[in-house]
């Protein structure tokens, strides 16, 4: 068999393998590609901060706070109040209907079953946004479909305003972002033993007590998780508030809008979209908050 030399010409010692990457190495340049693009929306924020001191006309060289001292008029404090309230009920009617949702998809034993109610659930993410507004349009309308119904079930002699108002919009902010509430309750739901449900049954329990008093509390984490997901995807919605609620409903994410088409009016549109990402950090902060000490009393009581 062919002796192999692994020396070089002159003599030197032999050649070594060369080391492995060390596991930070590779964990960075894992991370790498997110990084790249955290940095970029991260420069865009700053950016976005920077036209926020700015003035009309010169935003990268002109100082000024005159655009957060105008979102202290009556009609901005209205806005941005509109925008919170609509995010924080939407929140609230995505959660209450995504908890049956969730709980039956977290009791599902057919993986079959389970698929279909995850597409199902998933759908609206699917869709393009403005698809899903202008079908609001047609079932909310005057001559839509609900209205239709309802007067040929005898239950309203009129047709209903149910679009350009508060109630249109809210129902599509809870529909677009049902999703977001239903995955992480589901998830959560999923985690809790039905040993407990078993136990607190063989104690004499009923199965909405159960359910109220074992699956609930112990699901509150998920619950909050999603309650702050769909609020702060509402909070910044524009489509739906803009076709749905037209001009009458001004959420803030309408507002800058208007303030960027027609206006040109950069430091006012950054300002305002500076105050909306820091309100809705705020919230989120104290959501994480909550749900991590929840977490932390359950992990300690188990």
């Amino acid at each position: 068999m062919e002796h192999i030399d692994l020396t070089d010409p002159v003599g030197a010692a032999p050649l070594r393998p060369p080391k492995a990457v060390s596991p930070t190495v590779r964990a960075w340049l894992f991370l790498t590609p997110s990084m790249l693009f955290l940095a970029v929306l991260v420069a865009a924020s700053l950016l976005v901060l920077r036209m926020s001191i700015g003035e009309k006309g010169a935003e990268w060289s002109g100082f000024s706070l005159a655009s957060y001292a105008q979102l202290a008029e009556p009609y901005y404090l209205k806005s941005l109040l509109l925008t919170l309230r609509l995010a924080l009920f939407s929140a609230l009617i995505a959660v209450v209907l995504a908890i049956p949702v969730g709980y039956c998809m977290s009791r599902l034993q057919s993986p079959f079953l389970r698929r279909i109610f995850l597409a199902a659930v998933l759908l609206p993410l699917l869709v393009n946004l403005l698809l899903q507004s202008y079908g609001w349009l047609v079932i909310l309308g005057p001559a839509g479909m609900l209205n239709q119904g309802l007067m040929g079930l005898g239950l309203i002699d009129r047709p209903m305003m149910l679009l350009y108002n508060q109630t249109g919009v809210l129902m599509g902010l809870v529909q677009t972002a049902f999703p977001l509430a239903v995955l992480p309750i589901a998830s959560a739901m999923r985690g809790v033993s039905r040993t407990y449900e078993e136990a607190a049954a063989t104690l004499g329990a009923s199965r909405v007590r159960v359910f109220c008093q074992v699956v609930l509390p112990m699901s509150l984490p998920g619950i909050f998780t999603g309650a702050t997901l769909v609020f702060a995807y509402n909070a910044s919605s524009f489509v739906v508030p803009l076709l749905l609620g037209g001009r009458r409903v001004p959420m803030l994410a309408v507002m800058v809008h208007d303030q960027i088409a027609p206006l040109m009016n950069w430091p006012a549109a950054s300002a305002a979209g500076v105050v909306l990402i820091v309100t809705t950090l705020a919230i989120m902060t104290f959501s994480e908050y909550v749900t991590g000490r929840r977490r932390r009393m359950l992990e300690a009581s188990q």
